[in-house]
């Protein structure tokens, strides 16, 4: 059964206040002493509501909230926060934290806050079924914690943001969670694949068209703009976006109006577009496939998805998370990776992103044999995957350097640029992970065997964000 309430706090004072405070009251809870150990244990049962600090190790408060938010809108979350925190907090948390609680604080206060938070939720019944119809927006690598800041940053905002990232990286999740954080959230969420829809018919599929338009036209009829009135439209595949109709939409985000097919009286929209593509927008500029104006309207504020293989920390996280939701959906129990079979998922490349793991884990969960996955158990490609295929976090030996080496022309060959820093912070994560697993979790054994000084290991593990359940503590 999953507690009512979830304290999140390193203090053990703070936290045992609380939990005497809300066993006195008749309110079940569970204390954690990390976020990230809150974000882990969320895809497995969701609370009613959430009482953090602001300042830990590892994912702060702000980090926090910005994830819980991206996947569970309706969870209440009560921010403690010192007095010096109070100013910035409020203004990073509008429209996000459900209130504020200033350190040091009054216990009955916390109790009647806490309480209040409950009765908003309403039940956790409801709280889960809302979170369940979400797909997942789960991760706690650096691009993804990057990600989820920029949705909370963008809570208030109508900007046009344009998302990009491979196909199966959760671009549609991403629109979907800036549009549950926005103003426009009680609006329509409206989604459209332009490059699933044929040409002729786009146009009237964004516009709508007047009765008696064209052969067929037998009754007026809304386009998507119509739709998504005061709410979001999500243009996915923009880059397949025929030349005509990108005019009419650079049109419609210029002037604020657009006409049906075969009308002749202006129609307001009140709309945000959210766009995303696969493509590489300004490759499709420079050949004349894609308007230089468009592109600039719609490249605001720019999002970009990192495939799953550049964050393969967070497979485990989502691989759980998935068996458990297609256990649920077939009603039998969740099927569990042994820590072969999740070395293996981890090191695969998976060419169809996030996508591939959902469908991967529900393959699982009907045809793995027993209730605990074997490597042998998974599918033949995740199991016959070449090491040199999986890029920097190969798994089972090779030459990693290959691995290197193709990830390196392969980004240089899309256009990406800076790749050494991030390329670096990645190759020194990754020892440094590696390091501690081997001494067990001790600094100065592993930057011993690394061939650092415990100083120099302590910053590194400072500098690349390294969560304190990463390092051993």
């Amino acid at each position: 059964m999953t507690h009512a309430v979830w304290i999140i706090d390193d203090d053990k004072a703070i936290r045992w206040v609380l939990e005497k405070a809300l066993t006195r009251a008749g309110i079940a809870h569970q204390s954690f002493e990390r976020a990230d150990d809150a974000l882990n244990a969320l895809p497995l049962g969701t609370p009613r509501a959430i009482v953090s600090d602001i300042r830990m190790p590892g994912t702060d408060g702000l980090k926090f909230l910005a994830a819980v938010k991206a996947d569970y809108p309706a969870l209440p979350v009560i921010i403690m926060t010192a007095h010096a925190d109070l100013d910035s907090a409020v203004a990073s948390f509008q429209g996000g934290a459900f209130e504020y609680l200033p350190k040091p604080f009054d216990i009955d206060t916390a109790v009647l806050l806490i309480e209040r938070a409950l009765a908003e939720n309403g039940g956790s019944d409801e709280a889960s079924d809302a979170a369940e119809a979400l797909p997942a927006l789960l991760g706690q690598a650096p691009a993804m914690q990057d990600v989820f800041r920029a949705i909370g940053r963008l809570s208030q905002s109508s900007v046009t943001v344009l998302i990009t990232g491979e196909s199966g990286t959760g671009k549609e999740r991403v629109a979907e969670a800036l549009h549950r954080h926005s103003a426009r959230a009680a609006k329509p969420f409206i989604a459209l694949n332009t490059a699933a829809i044929p040409k002729d018919l786009l146009e009237s599929e964004l516009f709508g068209h007047e009765k008696g338009a064209f052969t067929g036209a037998l009754a007026t009829r809304r386009g998507r703009f119509e739709e998504a009135e005061g709410g979001t439209l999500f243009l996915d595949e923009i880059g397949d976006m025929p030349t005509e109709l990108q005019t009419r939409l650079l049109r419609v985000l210029s002037d604020g109006q657009f006409y049906r097919v075969g009308g002749h009286t202006p129609i307001k929209a009140n709309v945000r577009v959210i766009a995303a593509t696969h493509q590489h927008l300004e490759e499709r500029v420079k050949q004349g496939l894609f308007r230089e104006d468009l592109y600039h309207r719609l490249n605001v504020i720019r999002l970009r998805l990192p495939p799953l293989r550049e964050r393969r920390e967070d497979v485990p996280l989502l691989a759980r998370h998935f068996l458990t939701k297609s256990a649920v959906s077939l009603g039998v129990e969740p099927k569990r990776l042994t820590e072969a079979a999740m070395a293996r998922l981890a090191g695969y490349a998976f060419p169809g992103n996030v996508r591939e793991l959902e469908n991967l884990c529900q393959w699982l969960t009907v045809m793995a044999p027993g209730q605990t996955v074997e490597e042998l158990d998974l599918p033949p490609e995740v199991r016959e995957a070449m090491a040199g295929d999986s890029g920097l976090a190969s798994q089972g030996g090779g030459d990693w350097a290959v691995g290197l080496s193709a990830e390196v022309a392969r980004r240089l060959a899309a256009g990406e640029t800076g790749l050494i820093d991030e390329l670096t912070r990645r190759f020194e994560t990754t020892c440094i992970r590696a390091g501690l697993a081997h001494t067990g979790g001790r600094k100065v054994e592993a930057a011993h065997v690394l061939g650092w000084g415990r100083n120099t290991l302590t910053r590194k593990i400072q500098e690349l964000g390294l969560e304190e359940h990463d390092t051993g503590h």
